[in-house]
């Protein structure tokens, strides 16, 4: 049996094994999830929730943009609390208030003295940890003083979300706009909604689910943890991390140094091994390909990225002002045209759109380039999904902005406007034209590879295969958006949302990116096809051992049972072991670049290339497992220590890579050209020094800064509007300007360059003799 048949073998084994398992980890968080009652009744019998309120309450904050204001259950946004928590935090001082006034007389908990403090707050943790939901009757009973506090805290909502003068300053923190809900039956019903969040959060799940996921084994009623693994931190009711949460982090850093070490003994035995001496071509491969109808109309593509790039850095300026002036721009009242939920949505939602339209015009452009097969409509086809793609753009934003902006109406939001889920915000028509956008994709770069992959076995059909079959999968894998309904349970919702976020994004793009690159450079003949075979291979399989089952980190505090969190522990440390080998790919990739004088063309990709090697190590590597173990998550979850790895890994890995992949195909296209690389120099170490200066000044220092505030006060006050508004924490937010000039600076010059390409060609006299092979 060949080696590449054995790797084959094994990738297909492991992926069998790691789908079934996520599969079976997904069925363990569906039947563990807190449950949604029918009823919320007092001791009394009086009716404080009902299901049907829960439910519109969810759709009432997903209309309001969701996640992009606040978060709930730790994801979302950054600006605004995290809903939960703030919840959780309000009622349980409520509570303790009314005892004081009711016990010692006193006007409030806080003015009792602490052995009389220390009294009711083990009386509020065993009131509030004890789990009233009867599930014969689907309800949940509530004491009289819980209740009264509930109604207290649900006041204070509803003036938050309205236009109340009482709460106006408090909205102008949170960066919401004026009657952020429309009516006061919606805001009613969202705070009923909040109230369902925070109750999961603070009520312990029934020992018989932890059990059952222990294998049968009864577990003391010390380690009996609330449906959210005591998140979040909150001393008052006694959530404080779960002795599991301790044993998988320290699990993790084992699992993490012991891959490190196993495949540092891998390269060590295998690296230089059976390589034969490679001949370098003497002249650029590519120098001569025939560029075909359908690879020039991919060019609009890349027009279209340097657009949605320029536009998601202003949405981001603004988004990062919110943080300052909260309802304003420079005195303006931008929040009541843009709220910031909105400029967050866009924000986040044209980071992905430009790089996987950076990608999917490569896989357009590279198909034929590969195959040398331009087939029937393929250029119609290429143009079709062009159009496609601007529709969905213009089609979901339009949606969005009247969701915001309480036009649409909760029957026709799902749909139509806002889902409100982060990364996953359009509606669900816009998800459905763009799944099938995808699969025409899938099917226009299939057709074009098709004559090498029905061929004979040839050494490149196996990166080809394996480039193919990652298009499928970002064609497929992104049906995962469609696998929840409107009322489908949160905890699901969230177990599919990371199957997109994390497998599509993280995983199957990551996959396509490899094998695009070894094809580059086997083309580019630099290396030899036999050898990045190979490599390409192995590099998927490692990168899938942890990738797969990576996901569950995503899913520590959503109803997750103890096995579900050790898995996702244990794997996602086995996500960064490649990464601490990504030197060795830097330098290799370097080596190539210098290989001949030849590749003077490619000196700018292949440095963008480098740079997604570098943040690969720091954004992916550093920066993610500083937040993955579950000890580490608990206290950072939705801190800006969570946004560093967002930045520097989305951006500088995802980002910096769809840079390069363009720089290539604009090689391509426009090859015959003179090349003034000056912008592009500019725009390399503009784009670099500008995320790291926004990394260094404002987000590792304010996110340290709000992990001390969550470890020594509770998760509430790191989101609070009382430590955000400290001068200090304004310092730090208007030091994110220098490294956001500077950035954009970088990707005007970038923009630049490219426009310069069409509007002001200028031929390469030392290209004449090829340019009409060029222009094909």
């Amino acid at each position: 049996m060949s080696n590449n048949r054995k790797l084959w073998l094994g990738l297909a084994a492991l992926l069998i094994a790691s789908f079934s398992v996520l599969l079976w980890a997904g069925g363990e968080i569906f039947r563990t999830a807190p449950p949604m009652p029918e009823r919320v009744v007092t001791q009394q019998g009086e009716v404080v929730y009902t299901r049907a309120d829960i439910e519109q309450g969810r759709q009432v904050w997903q209309s309001m943009g969701g996640m992009q204001l606040g978060s709930i259950w730790g994801h979302g946004a950054y600006v605004a609390p995290d809903w939960s928590a703030d919840w959780l935090h309000r009622e349980a001082t409520g509570v303790l208030d009314i005892w004081a006034r009711a016990d010692g007389g006193m006007a409030s908990y806080a003015q009792l003295p602490e052995d009389e403090q220390a009294a009711l707050q083990r009386r509020l943790q065993s009131m509030m940890r004890a789990n009233t939901y009867d599930p014969a009757t689907g309800t949940i009973t509530l004491t009289r003083d819980r209740a009264v506090a509930a109604s207290n805290v649900a006041a204070h909502y509803v003036s938050l979300f309205g236009n109340d003068p009482a709460t106006a300053e408090l909205r102008e923190a949170y960066a919401m706009k004026e009657g952020t809900v429309d009516t006061l039956e919606h805001r009613r019903a969202l705070t009923a909604f909040f109230w369902w969040t925070a109750w999961a959060a603070t009520t312990e799940r029934p020992a018989a689910a932890d059990n059952a996921a222990a294998g049968g084994y009864p577990l003391k009623v010390a380690n009996a943890v609330t449906y959210t693994n005591n998140w979040p931190h909150e001393p008052l009711v006694g959530n404080k991390p779960a002795a599991s949460l301790w044993l998988w982090s320290v699990f993790s850093v084992m699992f993490l140094i012991a891959g490190i070490a196993l495949l540092g003994w891998h390269y060590a035995v295998s690296h230089g091994r059976g390589e034969e001496p490679h001949q370098i071509p003497k002249s650029d491969p590519f120098a001569l390909l025939r560029i075909t109808p359908s690879m020039r109309a991919t060019a609009k593509y890349f027009w279209v990225v340097l657009a949605l790039f320029l536009c998601q850095i202003l949405l981001g300026a603004i988004t990062a002002h919110y943080q300052v002036e909260g309802q304003e721009a420079y005195g303006f009242a931008l929040s009541q045209w843009l709220p910031y939920s909105l400029s967050r949505t866009w924000h986040t939602q044209l980071a992905v759109l430009w790089i996987a339209v950076s990608w999917l015009a490569t896989g357009l452009y590279i198909a034929p380039a590969l195959s040398g097969h331009e087939p029937k409509f393929q250029r119609l086809g290429v143009n079709f999904l062009f159009v496609c793609l601007l529709v969905i753009v213009v089609g979901s934003f339009a949606g969005q902005w009247l969701a915001v902006m309480q036009k649409i109406g909760l029957d026709n939001n799902f749909w139509f406007g806002h889902q409100g889920w982060e990364y996953a915000d359009m509606g669900r028509f816009w998800q459905w034209f763009l799944f099938v956008g995808l699969l025409l994709w899938v099917t226009l770069v299939g057709r074009a590879l098709w004559p090498v992959l029905r061929g004979a076995a040839n050494e490149a059909k196996s990166i080809i295969s394996l480039l193919f079959l990652s298009t499928v999968a970002i064609g497929v894998f992104f049906g995962a958006a469609l696998m929840w309904g409107e009322h489908t349970h949160i905890s699901e919702v969230e177990y599919w949302r990371w199957w997109l976020v994390h497998l599509w994004v993280e995983g199957f793009f990551e996959v396509f990116a490899t094998a695009v690159m070894a094809l580059i450079f086997t083309r580019l003949g630099l290396i030899k096809t036999s050898v990045a075979t190979v490599a390409v291979l192995f590099a998927t399989i490692v990168f899938m051992t942890g990738g797969v089952l990576g996901t569950l980190h995503h899913l520590y505090f959503i109803g997750t049972p103890t096995s579900v969190v050790a898995l996702g522990a244990s794997f996602s440390a086995l996500e960064v072991v490649p990464l601490a080998y990504i030197g060795f790919e830097a330098y290799h990739t370097y080596k190539l670049g210098k290989a001949t004088p030849w590749m003077a063309r490619y000196k700018w990709p292949v440095l963008f290339f480098i740079a997604v090697s570098f943040w690969n190590l720091v954004g992916a590597g550093l920066f993610g497992f500083l937040i993955n173990p579950p000890l580490s998550l608990y206290y950072m979850q939705g801190l800006n220590l969570t946004a560093l790895h967002g930045h520097t890994a989305l951006f500088g890995v995802y980002g910096m890579l769809g840079i390069a992949l363009m720089l290539f195909c604009l090689r391509g296209l426009r090859g015959q050209m003179v090349w003034d690389v000056r912008p592009v120099k500019l725009a390399f170490w503009s784009l670099n020094l500008g995320l790291v200066l926004m990394a260094l000044l404002t987000l590792l220092p304010l996110g340290i800064l709000q992990l001390r505030a969550s470890i020594e006060h509770g998760y509430w006050y790191s989101r609070s509007a009382e430590f955000m508004q400290q001068p200090l924490i304004d310092m730090l937010v208007w030091l994110r300007m220098p490294g956001d000039t500077i950035f954009s600076v970088g990707a005007v010059a970038l923009a630049w360059f490219v426009l310069r390409l069409w509007v002001v060609p200028t031929r390469d006299p030392a290209l004449v003799g090829v340019a009409g092979n060029a222009e094909g």
